[in-house]
C-alpha cells in the first residue's frame, strides 16, 4: 500500500529543520479541474470555480498535514519556454486548453496573495525549473522540503532531505515519494530517473519513446550501464531489435535527455529564507471566495485554520483577534435596571442576537444577547426572566421609539412571537443591508461580514491573565452570544453609511424591512394542508416511478440501475447504438436535454421512459417533502428568502414552494393539497398578468408595444400581428408561439442561438425572427442596448426603485463571462422592478386589510403569486382590497393588471 501525504516527517516547530513546501500550481490547478465536475461549481456569472475550489481544498488540507515554516507555488507563464525554442513540437500535441479552466489559475493567484503566499512565474523557464531552483537552494541552506506536483520529472529533485508529494487520486489523496520509494516503484534512484525518462519519452510533452522499448526496458539499460551517459557511450553492446531501435533514435533520446533535466540556477526575486508563511489578509479572503460564491463553511474554517497569523511564533495558540466587551450576564430581576441605563431617547441602537431555536424545532428563544454604544453588553435566558424583566423587555422590543439593530430580524421575530412579542422600531438588519449592498455575494453570514466590513473576526478578546474579558465563568455561549451582538451594533453603524452611498437607504426602511417583518407573519400562518391527498399522491408517483423502471428494463432488454448514469450510457450508446451526444469527462452526457435530442432523433423509445422516470422521481420527492413539513397544526411553514436572489425576487425553502410545477396536470393535483384551514371560508389567489412585459414595455417607452398592452386584446395575438404583417384574425397558433418566446425570452436576456433552441428552429431564422421584432418595435431594441451599454459604464444595473445589481464582469475578457453578465443587465432591471411592484403590492394589501380590520391574511407569495386565507364573509371586501392595491402599487406606461381567483383549495382558487 501507497505510504501517503498524512504521514509527517520531523517539523519544525519541534524540529532540527525549516520545512519548505513547494507547489506546482498549474499541475494541480490543471488536476482539481478535471477531478470536480465544472457544472457544479459555477458562478451565477457563468464563471467556472472547480478548479478553484479543488486546488484551495488540496492546499488547506496539506498545508495543515505537513504545518511548513516556509511556502511557494510556482506558475507556468506560456508554453513558450526554452524546451519549446529548442524541440519546436515541445507539448506540441496537447489539447486546447478547456474554456471553462481559463481565468482559474489567475483567480487561484488572487486566493494564494490573501493567504500571503509568496508565488513565481518566470518568463522562459515551466514552474518545474523554478521549483528545481528552490529546492536546491533550500537544502543547501538546510531546510527539509517537500515538492506538491502532478509532474513524476520532479521525482529527480528526490533526496534525503527532499520529498515530492504526488497526486494519485484527483488532488484528494497524495503519494509520498522519498529516495525508498522511488527505487521501489521503478527500480531507479532519483538521480538515475531523468535518464530513465529520457528512453521511456514522455507523451503528454510529445518526447517521441524507442520504438520496442518501455518502463522495463528502459530501466534495465540504466541498472546495466549505470547511466544515460555511459549508455550512450556503450551503445553497440545493446543488443537485438531493441538495440537497433535505441541506435537508431539515439539523437531523439538526446534532445529527451536536455530536455527532462530541470534548471537549477533560474534567477528568482525572492530567497529561499523570504518564503516563510505571513498571517493572512482574512478580509481580502472572505470577499474573493464571497464573490467567487465558494461558500462551504468547512472549507473557509480549514483555509483560516491553517493561517499563520492564528499561531505565536513559538506555535503556542494565541487569542484570535477579537473585540472587548463589558459583558453581563443577567439573573433574575436584572433586565429592567439594565435597559434602564442604556436605552432611552439619547441611548442609540441597542444590537440584538438571539438563538434561532425555531430551525432547532424548539419554537422558542433560548439565548438573548444585547449591546450597547461603547461596549456594554448582556446576555439572558428568557425561561429564567420574572414577571418584570419579562414585560421590561417586551416593552421594550414593541417601543418604535427605542431602535434596534438585527442581524435576519425576520428569524428573530419569528421566535421571539412565540413567547407573544411584538418587534418594532428596527432600524437595521445587517443582512438585509449586506445584501442591498452587494446583492451577488452568496453568504451573508455574520462572521463573514464582520470580518469585511470591520477587519475583526467573532471572537472574544482575551484578558491579560488569558481569561475571557467577560462571563468566564458563565460558559463560552454567552461570551459569544455577546460579541455577536456588539458585533450587529458596530455592522448596523457601517451600514449605515454604505447604504447611503449606493443609495439603498430608502430601500432598506421603505421596502426591505417592512417586507421582512411581512415574511414573518406569513412563516407563522402556513398554510393547511390536506395530508390524505398527499399521501395518496406520493403513492401513485412512487407507482409511476415503479412503471417507468420496469418499461425502462424492458427497453433495455435486461435490468440495469435507472439512477447509474455508467450504465445508462453504456446501454443507449454501446448496447443500442444511438446517436452521441455532448462529450464529458465521464462519458456521453445523459441529462435532460440530451434525452430529449434523443428522443426526437429516434424513434427509440428509452430516452421518453427516462425522462418520464426522472420526472416522476422528481415529483414524488417532492410531495415527501411536502408530507415531512405538515407541522403539529395540520399547516405547513416555509420559510421565505429575501437575500438569495439577486435581482430582489423572493424565494422559499423547507420546502421549496416554487418547485411545485405550475402548468402540469401533476402540478396542479400537487397544489390541491394546500386547503383552506379551520375558521376559514375559502383560498384567493392573486397575481399580475404579463408584469415583466409591462416592465419592459414601460422601461422601453416603446409606443407600439404600450399599445399593444392598452388595446386590450390579446398581447401576443397583437404582437405577432405586426411582426408577421398580418391581420390578427390570421395570426395561428405557431406564429403566437415564437412571439410569447421572443416577448419572455428578450426580458430575459435571450440570444437568438437560445430562441433556436428553445422552438426548435434554426439559429438563422431565430436572428431573423428577432430582427424583424426590432424593426417593429425599435425602442425595445433601444432599450436593450441602451441598458448594456449604461451598465458596463456604471458597473451596476438599478430598477425603477434603485436596487442595484453590480456585474463587475460586462468588462471581462472571458467571453462566457462577459455574455453572461450582458444577459443579465438585461434581466435584473426588468425582473427586479417586477419584484419589487410584488413587494410593495404585497405591504399595501396588509396595510389595508389591517385598517379595514379584516381577519382575512396573507399566506404565501410564490412566482409572483399571492395566496389569501379569507374569513367567512370578508370575501367581497378583501378582493376589492387585493384589486386595487395590486393595480395600484405603480403606474407604469402600460398599466398593471390583476387577476384573482378564490376556491377551496390552492388550485382551484387559480385564475
Amino acid at each position: 500500500m501507497a505510504e501517503t501525504a498524512a504521514k509527517k516527517t520531523d517539523k519544525s516547530p519541534g524540529g532540527k529543520r525549516p520545512r519548505l513546501m513547494l507547489m506546482d500550481g498549474h499541475s494541480l490547478a490543471y488536476r482539481a479541474f478535471f477531478a470536480l465536475p465544472a457544472e457544479n461549481f459555477t458562478t451565477a456569472t457563468g464563471q467556472p470555480t472547480n478548479a478553484i475550489y479543488g486546488f484551495a481544498s488540496m492546499l488547506a488540507n496539506t498545508l495543515r498535514d505537513e504545518e511548513p515554516t516556509h511556502f511557494a507555488v510556482a506558475f507556468d507563464v506560456s508554453r513558450k519556454t526554452w524546451r519549446s525554442e529548442e524541440f519546436t513540437e515541445y507539448k506540441a500535441n496537447r489539447s486546447k486548453t478547456p474554456d471553462e479552466f481559463k481565468g482559474q489559475v489567475e483567480l487561484i493567484g488572487e486566493v494564494l496573495d490573501a493567504m500571503s503566499v509568496s508565488r513565481f512565474a518566470v518568463d522562459g523557464f515551466e514552474a518545474d525549473d523554478v521549483i528545481a531552483t528552490l529546492a536546491t537552494q533550500a537544502e543547501a541552506e538546510g531546510f527539509e522540503v517537500l515538492i506538491v506536483t502532478g509532474d513524476r520529472d520532479s521525482f529527480q529533485l528526490v533526496s534525503e532531505h527532499t520529498t515530492v508529494l504526488y497526486p494519485t487520486k484527483g488532488v484528494s489523496e497524495l503519494t509520498r515519494f522519498t529516495p525508498e520509494k522511488v527505487v521501489e516503484k521503478y527500480g531507479l534512484t532519483p538521480a538515475q530517473y531523468p535518464d530513465f525518462a529520457a528512453l521511456r519519452g514522455d507523451p503528454s510533452d510529445n518526447l517521441p519513446g524507442i520504438p520496442g522499448v518501455g518502463e522495463k526496458t528502459a530501466a534495465k539499460w540504466i541498472n546495466q550501464f549505470g547511466s544515460f551517459a555511459e549508455l550512450v557511450e556503450r551503445v553497440d553492446e545493446v543488443k537485438g531489435k531493441a538495440g537497433q531501435n535505441l541506435r537508431e533514435h539515439l539523437e531523439a533520446v538526446k534532445l529527451n535527455r536536455r530536455l527532462t533535466e530541470m534548471v537549477r540556477t533560474v534567477e528568482l526575486p525572492k530567497a529561499v529564507t523570504d518564503l516563510e508563511r505571513q498571517p493572512y489578509d482574512r478580509k481580502t479572503l472572505a470577499l474573493i471566495l464571497d464573490t467567487l460564491e465558494i461558500r462551504n463553511p468547512s472549507l473557509r474554517e480549514r483555509l483560516l485554520a491553517v493561517d499563520p497569523g492564528a499561531e505565536e511564533a513559538e506555535g503556542a495558540p494565541a487569542a484570535a483577534p477579537g473585540v472587548a466587551v463589558d459583558g453581563t450576564v443577567i439573573g433574575a430581576g436584572e433586565l429592567a435596571g439594565w435597559l434602564d441605563a442604556h436605552t432611552g431617547p439619547e441611548a442609540g441602537a441597542l444590537g440584538v442576537a438571539t438563538v434561532d431555536t425555531w430551525a432547532l424545532g424548539a419554537g422558542s428563544v433560548a439565548e438573548v444577547a444585547l449591546a450597547a454604544a461603547g461596549g456594554p453588553a448582556a446576555w439572558f435566558d428568557p425561561a429564567e426572566l420574572d414577571e418584570a424583566d419579562e414585560r421590561a423587555f417586551a416593552g421594550w422590543l414593541a417601543d418604535a421609539a427605542r431602535p434596534k439593530v438585527f442581524h435576519n430580524v425576520k428569524g428573530a421575530m419569528r421566535v421571539f412571537a412565540e413567547h407573544g412579542w411584538s418587534v418594532e422600531g428596527v432600524w437595521m438588519d445587517t443582512a438585509l443591508a449586506a445584501y442591498l449592498v452587494k446583492p451577488g455575494r452568496r453568504s451573508f453570514d455574520l462572521d463573514a461580514l464582520s470580518l469585511e466590513y470591520l477587519g475583526r473576526e467573532l471572537a472574544p478578546a482575551a484578558a491579560a491573565d488569558g481569561q475571557l474579558a467577560f462571563g468566564a465563568d458563565d460558559g463560552a455561549e454567552a461570551d459569544s452570544l455577546m460579541v455577536q451582538a456588539r458585533a450587529v451594533l458596530d455592522l448596523g453603524e457601517a451600514f449605515g453609511v454604505r447604504l447611503q452611498e449606493v443609495g439603498a437607504a430608502d430601500l432598506l426602511r421603505d421596502m426591505e424591512l417592512p417586507t421582512s417583518v411581512l415574511l414573518s407573519r406569513l412563516e407563522r400562518h402556513g398554510i393547511a394542508a390536506d395530508r390524505a391527498h398527499l399521501e395518496a399522491m406520493e403513492q401513485m408517483f412512487a407507482g409511476a416511478v415503479q412503471q417507468a423502471v420496469k418499461e425502462a428494463h424492458a427497453a433495455a432488454g435486461h435490468e440495469f440501475n435507472l439512477g447509474s448514469p455508467k450504465q445508462l450510457q453504456e446501454v443507449l450508446f454501446g448496447e443500442l447504438g444511438l446517436p452521441k451526444t455532448k462529450k464529458t469527462k465521464t462519458g456521453y452526457t445523459t441529462d435532460a436535454d440530451a434525452l430529449a435530442w434523443l428522443a426526437a432523433q429516434t424513434e427509440n423509445e428509452l430516452p421518453v421512459i427516462m425522462l418520464r422516470h426522472r420526472e416522476q422521481a422528481k415529483l414524488r420527492v417532492t410531495v415527501e417533502g411536502l408530507i415531512k413539513s405538515i407541522a403539529a397544526d395540520g399547516r405547513i411553514h416555509t420559510t421565505f428568502n429575501q437575500t438569495v436572489a439577486a435581482t430582489g425576487r423572493l424565494s422559499s425553502t423547507d420546502p421549496n414552494l416554487q418547485n411545485i410545477p405550475v402548468r402540469t396536470d401533476e402540478g396542479r393535483a400537487i397544489r390541491r393539497g394546500f386547503v383552506v384551514g379551520e375558521g376559514y371560508e375559502s383560498l384567493m389567489t392573486a397575481d399580475y398578468s404579463q408584469i415583466e412585459l409591462r416592465v419592459m414595455a414601460h422601461l422601453s417607452e416603446d409606443e407600439g408595444l404600450i399599445e399593444a398592452f392598452t388595446s386590450g386584446e390579446d398581447l401576443h395575438n397583437t404582437v405577432a400581428a405586426q411582426v408577421f404583417g398580418v391581420e390578427k384574425t390570421a395570426v395561428d397558433a405557431e406564429m403566437r408561439r415564437k412571439i410569447k418566446a421572443m416577448s419572455y425570452g428578450l426580458a430575459y436576456g435571450l440570444s437568438a442561438f437560445g430562441l433556436s433552441q428553445q422552438l426548435n428552429i434554426e439559429a438563422g431564422e431565430a436572428r431573423a425572427l428577432m430582427d424583424t421584432y426590432f424593426e417593429r418595435f425599435g425602442g425595445v431594441r433601444d432599450y436593450l442596448r441602451r441598458a448594456v451599454d449604461e451598465a458596463r459604464a456604471t458597473g451596476y444595473t438599478a430598477t425603477l426603485f434603485g436596487r442595484r445589481r453590480y456585474l463587475p464582469d460586462l468588462n471581462s475578457d472571458n467571453r462566457q463571462r462577459r455574455e453572461a453578465a450582458e444577459r443579465m443587465a438585461l434581466n435584473a432591471p426588468i425582473q427586479g422592478t417586477a419584484a419589487d411592484i410584488v413587494k410593495i403590492a404585497m405591504l399595501n394589501v396588509d396595510k389595508a386589510l389591517r385598517e379595514a380590520k379584516l381577519t382575512s391574511r396573507m399566506l404565501l407569495q410564490v412566482h409572483d403569486e399571492i395566496v389569501l386565507e379569507i374569513a367567512p364573509g370578508e370575501r367581497a371586501a378583501t378582493e376589492k382590497i387585493v384589486r386595487h392595491e395590486m393595480a395600484n402599487a405603480v403606474h407604469l406606461r402600460a398599466p398593471l393588471d390583476v387577476s384573482v381567483g378564490v376556491g377551496n383549495d390552492w388550485e382551484s382558487a387559480a385564475h
